[in-house]
């Protein structure tokens, strides 16, 4: 059953003491929370108040008794998401609820059901693998280095994930288009290795909890007796970034019932990589077909200038170049703004890296003293090396920075240490102590070193010790505004619950993160930086699929803004370097047009850039239309013919393959299938045509130039020990 907007449901909601929890919520939230128990569907935009539906309709459900909260167990991807939902409900009155991400909802199963299945304690589970894959790598002979050692367990956690054995990799590999960094062979041999040496250590990783729970629970007719009769309903956030093997388990924990309700957006899969796919959220009407399916569409995040860039940018994909699975779900959802009118998206283009960074950080000057918290900006990136640039030029500017993706905050010494002294002044409850919790908490974060409002100046560690104390003092002021009578003991169990789920609060520094780590966040202010083909579509997206996964980021990323929005790139990487860069295509058409006469890049909003550059559109050398998306790294359109040599493109694969290995790097970072393609479609002779061809820059001219035209001369070119020798 579809609900679509406008839908009443005021007679449901008169049959039940919930109309607290139903004040304030829009239509389609109210469809939500008032649908009946069994499968829903929440198809929610982002923005667009998913955790607020969530969350009212789990109130909603136990408030009219119709489903215990002890008998729930929410599940998502995030031990912070994890901590909104807990908080969420305690203020909506709903106590004893487990809502836990997939692995710590495994972990606490197996470590309770392990010891009377197995008849030994659960084996210790992996901090990091890495050091298992070395020993692995170490085991076959194998030299690799840092940077490879976490490709290839990235590559091995794709094989886990997507449940593929290591006997059935190279098949499953080549199924999915994977370019591992090794040979296929190689890396099924290091899979297998590493099983073998994790099993040796007696020693579990985080995707063997989810394998062993969900065999567990299929193999022991008690333990799924057991599980199935304490969790009766569950609810899945982020279902679009499922894999295959979380879906075995939420199989599992079901059974053959469907009280389910799974929440997603197709629009926001950007972990394809890693085994998810939206497949499960876009067929959930096929497997449940009396489903009630939602749409959320009402943007209360963003302003409408943003929401619009958004809605653009979906707009612009090709329809036959959408993820497996997304195209099933039809045209990109358009969302609708709720908010007043905001700031015009301001567009900036660069010289050089470090300008564009200065300029960054100038902005984000001006939007604090204007009166925009610190905390309440972003700057966003493709990839994490491009953060280096920006904690440069914000230490410059004495802002201070939190960068995403450290060391965790519960962990970090002065939390511990101020943790632990907050634990004993509980302990004590000496009663001259200040009633109020913000002063006790204050009284001993100040014995500890602290002073509010005093901060070090500029951004180095003295200033982030200040900042994660700061944190601790806002945590209770806000358990204070929540529970105006908790106290010490109070604060410190809500610590270590927090602790527990690594549930972190808000540092007060301008958020430093990549777009992957952003998804679920938002924030007043978002500087999107570095749009350039090759990083944002990153260089290794070949595919129509991973190219429109790309898009996807951007789309996360703009939408992550709810009032001011920047956009920004560079045309070279250094200063003075060659400006060859061109805007990401995922901007095409969307760009405010420059003025008559004046280069093609602008600042659409008034903001500094630098100087802007005009750019040829990339023409179809077949017919002579303009390339969108992935063919401009064709060169041609899809559809007119192509005069590929096949023996100079097996040349090609054969040289770019050796190549790879002597630099021990995968074979795209040399060049792309399409760059080969091109190469094998225009055979250029000259260095002029050589350039011509999309996907070599200057880099990859002086690097691999003259080994291309040799190719191309019909001489033989071999690499032996890294040196290139060519033959005619």
């Amino acid at each position: 059953m579809a609900i679509d907007a406008g839908v009443s449901t005021d007679a449901v909601a008169g049959r039940s003491g919930g109309e607290r929890i139903l004040a304030g919520l829009d239509p389609e939230q109210r469809a939500a929370v008032l649908a009946p128990v069994g499968p829903v569907c929440l198809l929610a935009g982002a923005g667009t108040g998913k955790t607020r539906a969530i969350t009212h309709r789990i109130a909603y459900l136990v408030e009219s008794g119709s489903v215990p909260a002890g008998q729930v167990l929410a599940v998502t991807f995030t031990a912070r998401a994890a901590g909104e939902l807990r908080t969420r409900l305690r203020v909506l009155g709903v106590d004893g609820l487990q809502a836990r991400t997939f692995h710590a909802a495994a972990l606490r199963q197996l470590s309770y059901f392990w010891p009377k299945v197995a008849g030994v304690a659960l084996p210790r589970l992996l901090d990091k693998k890495i050091p298992i894959v070395a020993r692995a790598a170490g085991r076959l002979r194998l030299q690799t280095r840092g940077s490879e050692l976490r490709d290839l367990t990235a590559e091995i956690e794709w094989a886990k994930s997507t449940m593929t054995t290591p006997e059935g990799y190279v098949t499953a590999a080549a199924a999915a288009g994977r370019e591992p960094p090794r040979d296929a062979a190689v890396v099924a041999k290091l899979y297998a290795a590493y099983e073998d040496v994790k099993r040796d250590a007696e020693v579990l990783d985080f995707d063997d909890l989810l394998l062993l729970t969900a065999a567990m629970v299929e193999e022991h007719r008690w333990v799924a007796d057991e599980l199935r009769s304490r969790y009766r309903h569950f609810v899945v956030d982020e279902y679009q970034d499922v894999n295959p093997l979380q879906q075995r388990l939420l199989d599992a924990w079901l059974g053959d019932r469907d009280s389910l309700c799974v929440v997603g957006d197709a629009n926001q899969t950007i972990y394809s990589f890693t085994g998810a796919s939206p497949r499960y959220l876009l067929n959930f009407r096929s497997r449940f077909p009396g489903a009630t399916v939602v749409r959320l569409v009402r943007d209360y995040r963003s302003t409408p200038q943003v929401v619009g860039l958004a809605n653009a940018i979906l707009a612009g994909r090709p329809a036959a170049a959408a993820a497996p699975g997304v195209a099933a779900a039809g045209p990109a959802q358009q969302l609708i703004a709720q908010r007043p009118d905001g700031p015009t998206p301001v567009w900036s283009e660069s010289d050089s890296e470090p300008q564009e960074a200065a300029e960054v950080a100038r902005r984000i000057s001006g939007l604090i003293a204007g009166g925009v918290p610190a905390s309440e900006i972003a700057v966003l990136y493709r990839i994490n090396a491009q953060s280096e640039e920006y904690e440069s030029a914000l230490s410059g500017a004495r802002i201070p920075f939190v960068l995403r993706g450290g060391q965790r905050f519960f962990e970090r010494p002065e939390v511990r240490d101020a943790v632990r002294l907050l634990r004993g002044a509980a302990v004590a409850a000496d009663d001259d102590r200040p009633a109020a919790l913000t002063d006790q908490v204050a009284a001993v974060l100040e014995a500890a070193g602290w002073r509010a409002g005093q901060p070090p100046a500029g951004s180095g560690a003295e200033r982030e010790r200040w900042e994660n104390l700061a944190a601790l003092a806002r945590l209770a002021d806000d358990l204070a505004q929540l529970d105006p009578t908790a106290g010490l003991s109070r604060f410190v169990a809500e610590l270590a619950e927090r602790a527990a789920h690594q549930h972190s609060p808000t540092i007060e520094g301008v958020t430093l993160g990549s777009l992957h780590a952003a998804k679920g966040l938002e924030w007043d202010a978002v500087f999107l930086i570095g749009l350039v083909d090759g990083t944002l579509p990153i260089v290794h997206a070949a595919t129509p699929a991973e190219v429109e996964e790309e898009r996807r980021l951007l789309y996360v990323g703009v939408t992550r803004a709810r009032e001011h929005l920047s956009l920004s790139w560079a045309l070279a990487r250094n200063e003075g370097g060659r400006k060859s860069r061109r805007p990401s295509r995922f901007l095409d058409g969307i760009r405010p047009a420059p003025p008559a006469g004046s280069p093609t890049g602008s600042d659409g909003s008034g903001g500094s850039g630098g100087r802007s550059r005009s750019r040829s559109a990339v023409r179809c050398r077949v017919c002579g239309i303009e390339l969108p998306g992935a063919a401009a790294r064709l060169g041609r359109c899809e559809s007119c013919p192509s005069d590929l040599d096949d023996a100079l493109f097996d040349k090609l694969r054969t040289w770019r393959s050796a190549r790879a290995k002597v630099q021990k790097v995968p074979a795209y970072v040399v060049f792309s299938d399409a760059t080969l393609v091109a190469l094998a479609e225009r055979r250029p002779v000259k260095v002029s045509e050589l350039v011509a061809v999309p996907g070599i820059g200057q880099t990859k001219l002086d690097r691999y130039g003259e080994d291309v035209l040799a190719l191309m001369r019909g001489e033989d070119v071999v690499v032996e020990d890294g040196e290139t020798v060519r033959e005619r």
